[in-house]
């Protein structure tokens, strides 16, 4: 069979009253298995971001017009492009529409699987350590990508011995703690804000989950909004070779 030792019920364990949840780690939380690949709970509820993150892109343009009659879907999307582009433009000093499906990516991912807390079984895969590393580990392979791609190999390597050759190791450790350390800040502030919910979930169980949730989203937004634009500036440090001149703004 491909489905084994499905327990979905373990999704439904909504908080109540001397109870809490959120402590645990989500990665141990198996709800089946495909063959013998277990699926946690982690890459479950990643699953259901993703899936709203396509199921919505499809919405927005299934219908795509350039007329002033859109959809709500396309308007929606076309300001989060927009907003995005305007702030990649800012902080990179260069062509954003490099860096648009970088930030856009990791900016809706946290956004959508911050925003869905606000089902009560929801456990967000940003409060799981092996999400943000994941995450980080997109970031870290995009710097040298992007670096090599704006102003070659040696440029990149450059970097490293400047201002001096003396500070290699110490600018080569630098390179990867500083990346690493967006996962390690998300998780951190996901996850805090899990267990602060669940503490307090635990003595006014009907009250405070409104009002954490509500907080929630609030912080889980701007959590997407640092961790994207974060990233931007980690993989625009390199310059590339030849200025970059705005011709048109960006259409879609």
């Amino acid at each position: 069979m491909i489905f084994q030792n499905v327990g979905f019920e373990k999704i439904f364990d909504i908080p109540t009253r001397g109870k809490t949840i959120g402590l645990d780690n989500f990665d141990q939380i198996v709800l089946f298995k495909i063959w013998d690949i277990p699926i946690n709970s982690t890459l479950f509820n990643s699953w259901i971001a993703m899936a709203l993150i396509v199921f919505l892109s499809w919405m927005s343009t299934r219908h795509l017009s350039c007329t002033v009659k859109v959809s709500r879907f396309q308007m929606f999307l076309e300001m989060i492009v927009r907003w995005i582009h305007r702030e990649v433009k800012d902080i990179s000093n260069d062509n954003p529409a490099k860096y648009l499906g970088l930030a856009l990516g990791l900016f809706l991912f946290i956004l959508v699987c911050n925003l869905l807390t606000i089902i009560p079984w929801y456990r967000p895969p940003t409060a799981s350590l092996s999400t943000t590393m994941a995450l980080a580990s997109v970031v870290f392979l995009a710097v040298p990508y992007f670096s090599i791609k704006n102003a070659g190999v040696r440029a990149y390597l450059k970097k490293f011995i400047e201002p001096s050759p003396i500070l290699l190791p110490m600018n080569i450790f630098s390179e990867i703690f500083s990346i690493f350390a967006l996962g390690l800040r998300l998780f951190g502030n996901m996850l805090s804000g899990v267990m602060f919910a669940s503490i307090l979930t635990a003595f006014l169980p009907y009250l405070i989950p409104i009002t954490m949730q509500s907080l929630g989203l609030v912080t889980g937004s701007i959590q997407a909004y640092i961790f994207a634009l974060l990233a931007i500036v980690y993989t625009s440090n390199v310059a590339p070779t030849e200025p970059y001149l705005e011709k048109e703004e960006i259409t879609i």
